[in-house]
């Protein structure tokens, strides 16, 4: 980084004039001396300033050669001049201009004429060179110039047999993008609707710093179509019950289903593909994964510009839900893209007491552990009786159904918005006696009719996140895994489940707290740290807070 740059505005100062005033007396006593002259011969003799013309008698219309006819041919033979109208022979002394003799007046006006030359020069020569100071809207002291980080690539290659190339490449430090515009459709298809590929085409076209996300979606889709087929169809091909006939379990040690390690690969594998992931980190994998973005080695004699491949961190669960899926319940797919960027949120001791941690492994943590604020996308695939893709890129929440005819999600839900207030409640009452008071409380009014809206509430539970939030976002109402006392830290996870969920309800007009602290504002000390979880209208939501505030 460079220092900071200071410039000192410095005190203009006014040229003396003084010294040559008399050179502008002299001039303008020339000038007045010129003029007067000029005026008076002017004044003795108008006609001197212009020189005498022959006149013709003002008879006729003087032509030079002659008429056409027989007068003319006659005339050309004799060489005779004549008159227009009157065909009269005229006098050969009014065919020259008579010269006049120049007057007496003559040398006054050429003496007047050099005066006033030879002024202007001594004026132009001796007048001083006025130099004015820039006017400035107020004072200015000084302007401190902020260092601005930059990174210099060099890349070398060889082009050919007998040609080496070296590429250097200067970037200044990136700006975080402050927010984004929405794409606008001025003309649809009426046979195909919006479909997902053309939304995210538009979107790179409005927001030019976006057009890396959308390959990043375009591979997203793919993995969820993949899956979608694969869920469908677990029955049939043999992919239901547990992974290796049992005993599989996951870092959380939760027992894996075939579907998890199957889906968990292939979204895995549709990212990586991109070449725009950093890293990865799924509730299937008990660390993150850097992502290699190393081009084929054949790419080098073609390409010569260096590929900005892992700009983006993504977290996911692959299939949420999927102890349901052998019953065929409703199953999804979450997933969140950060930002890769210097912007760590670990504290500075967070990896003290970690020894055997290589530094691969710190600077994947470094770039996954952040709160939800820093997401830039996050979004769920729900495979029911459609397959919805719904996601937001910090501009709203929208929602796409699969044509599986054409093989595209199709926006069939543009723009959702969670009202206030809705009339379902979703939460595993069974764990009722095990909550803390102020939970139990706020489910008893919502149950009840006793709360602030004074409408008592349905309750609809899945048990499938995705399935339980689908709902809560078209129709409104409260969803929640909330703390108890057989997991006193909930059971949701913060960075992959409640961070991107909360993402959409905020999105939409809702909001997300764990009772006492903004799910959006919370730090990951963990990758698979989980964390209670309430959300829904912002009615609802404010009304449960200030029960855990009293």
């Amino acid at each position: 980084a460079m220092a900071p740059l200071t410039y000192q505005t410095q005190n203009q100062v006014p040229p003396a004039i003084g010294s040559q005033q008399w050179t502008l007396v002299v001039g303008a006593a020339t000038v007045v001396s010129g003029l007067l002259c000029a005026g008076w011969v002017f004044a003795a003799n108008p006609t001197a300033f212009y020189a005498p013309v022959a006149q013709l008698p003002a008879t006729g219309t003087l032509v030079g050669t002659v008429l056409q006819g027989s007068l003319g041919n006659a005339a050309r033979r004799q060489n005779v001049p004549v008159y227009a109208t009157q065909g009269n022979a005229i006098p050969e002394r009014l065919l020259q201009a008579e010269p006049t003799p120049a007057s007496g007046s003559s040398l006054a006006v050429g003496v007047g004429a050099a005066m006033l030359l030879i002024a202007s020069m001594v004026v132009n020569y001796l007048k001083p060179v006025s130099r004015q100071p820039s006017a400035l809207s107020a004072p200015l002291k000084a302007v401190l110039v902020p260092a601005v980080e930059r990174v210099v690539r060099l890349t070398t290659g060889m082009a050919d047999a007998r040609t080496s190339v070296a590429i250097m490449a200067v970037a200044s430090e990136k700006k975080k993008a402050v927010g984004i515009k929405s794409p606008v459709f001025n003309e649809t298809c009426d046979q195909t609707g919006i479909t997902l590929t053309r939304f995210m085409l538009e979107v790179a076209r409005a927001n030019p710093d976006l057009q890396e996300l959308e390959s990043v979606f375009a591979s997203i889709q793919t993995a969820c179509k993949t899956i979608a087929k694969l869920v469908k169809r677990s029955a049939i091909d043999g992919m239901t019950g547990l992974q290796a006939g049992g005993g599989a379990v996951n870092v959380q040690g939760e027992e894996q289903k075939k579907l998890d390690v199957i889906t968990n690969d292939v979204l895995k594998r549709a990212l990586r593909f991109t070449g725009r992931m950093g890293v990865i980190a799924s509730e299937e994998e008990d660390v993150p994964v850097e992502v290699d973005n190393t081009m084929d080695e054949s790419y080098g004699t073609d390409v010569l510009l260096e590929e900005s491949g892992g700009r983006y961190i993504s977290v996911f669960d692959p299939l949420d839900g999927s102890s349901n899926v052998d019953a065929g319940i409703p199953v999804g797919t979450i997933f969140g893209i950060f930002s890769e960027d210097d912007d760590c949120k670990l504290s500075d001791d967070f990896f003290d007491g970690k020894q055997n941690m290589n530094d691969a492994m710190k600077g994947c943590l470094r770039s996954t552990l952040k709160p939800g604020t820093s997401l830039v996308a996050a979004g769920y695939a729900l495979y029911s009786s459609a397959t919805h893709f719904v996601f937001t890129l910090g501009a709203g929440v929208n929602g796409f159904t699969l044509d599986e005819s054409i093989g595209e999600f199709i926006l069939t839900h543009p723009d959702i918005k969670i009202p206030p207030r809705g009339k379902i409640y979703s939460i595993n009452e069974a764990n009722r006696n095990n909550w803390d008071p102020p939970m139990q409380e706020y489910i008893e009014s919502l149950a009840t009719g006793t709360n602030r809206g004074k409408k008592a509430y349905t309750s609809r539970y899945i048990g499938s996140m995705v399935g339980d939030v689908h709902r809560t976002l078209l129709y409104g109402g409260v969803f929640g895994y909330p703390a108890d006392t057989k997991n006193l830290n909930g059971k949701l996870r913060l960075l992959y489940e409640a961070a991107p969920m909360s993402f959409l309800i905020e999105q939409a007009g809702g909001k997300s707290t764990t009772g006492l602290v903004r799910i959006m504002d919370i730090p990951p000390n963990d990758v698979h740290q989980r964390v209670p979880l309430v959300m829904g209208g912002s009615d609802e939501i404010d009304e449960l807070v200030e029960l855990y505030e009293t």
